[in-house]
């Protein structure tokens, strides 16, 4: 297949749904699909699984020709890695942003309370979740990335989820190109290293001085790598 076109999957945050991506596929020049994952958007009410999220990639990846470029940020990062493993005829490329670390031990278990906590209902978790820390979600003009509105209920699923998953061992198995982005002050990329170690053809690439979610701030950053990606 010709990279010219090659579409491209972007896999939302948690809580937050495709409409995340807005900003960032109107600059992308490919086929951009940006599906509502289980749990989250028009598809809230029901349970998020990994298995679930990743039959969902490969719905839409089949539904854009059988094979894509799969780019995920934070939640959808670590669904985007474990279904290039799965599916790897499917997943041309990999492009996984926030995502860089591997949950253990007492930090497991902090995550799995947060997601608990998170999942009690949307006043409290929206007063420190990511998108409001990233200054990318003013709770007084809500933009894109919460146009579908807040699923609070899949913010635990979608934590015992990603706890349940060895994204490393994933990475190892897949066979394509990675690459790995993370800004320089996202608490998320603690392990990169050994996930790019683990990668068969990886890269990292670094965004300096933005936190978990601040490519948000600037769609350019995110569609330039993918760009790039597709280019490679």
């Amino acid at each position: 297949m010709e990279t010219e076109s090659l579409p491209v999957v972007l896999l939302h945050g948690i809580r937050v749904s495709g409409t995340m991506w807005d900003p960032v596929a109107e600059r992308l020049r490919h086929r951009v699909a940006a599906p509502d994952l289980p749990g989250h958007g028009r598809r809230r009410g029901e349970r998020f699984t990994m298995d679930a999220a990743v039959d969902a990639v490969a719905e839409t990846v089949d539904g854009l020709g059988g094979r894509a470029l799969v780019a995920g940020l934070s939640l959808g990062g670590f669904v985007g890695i474990a279904a290039a493993a799965r599916h790897p005829g499917r997943v041309a490329g990999l492009v996984a942003m926030g995502c860089t670390t591997a949950s253990a031990g007492f930090g497991r278990a902090v995550y799995r309370t947060t997601g608990r906590l998170a999942g009690r209902g949307t006043r409290t978790p929206t007063r420190w979740a990511p998108w409001r820390s990233a200054g990318r979600c003013p709770a007084r003009r809500p933009p894109r990335c919460s146009r579908a509105g807040w699923s609070s209920a899949a913010f635990p699923q979608a934590v015992d989820a990603v706890c349940g998953t060895d994204p490393i061992a994933a990475l190892a198995s897949y066979p394509g190109p990675v690459w790995l982005a993370n800004g320089t002050r996202d608490p998320f990329r603690s392990h990169e290293r050994e996930f790019l170690r683990a990668c068969r053809d990886g890269r990292l690439v670094l965004w300096p001085g933005l936190g978990h979610l601040g490519a948000l701030r600037d769609p350019a950053l995110p569609a330039r790598l993918i760009e790039d990606a597709l280019t490679a």
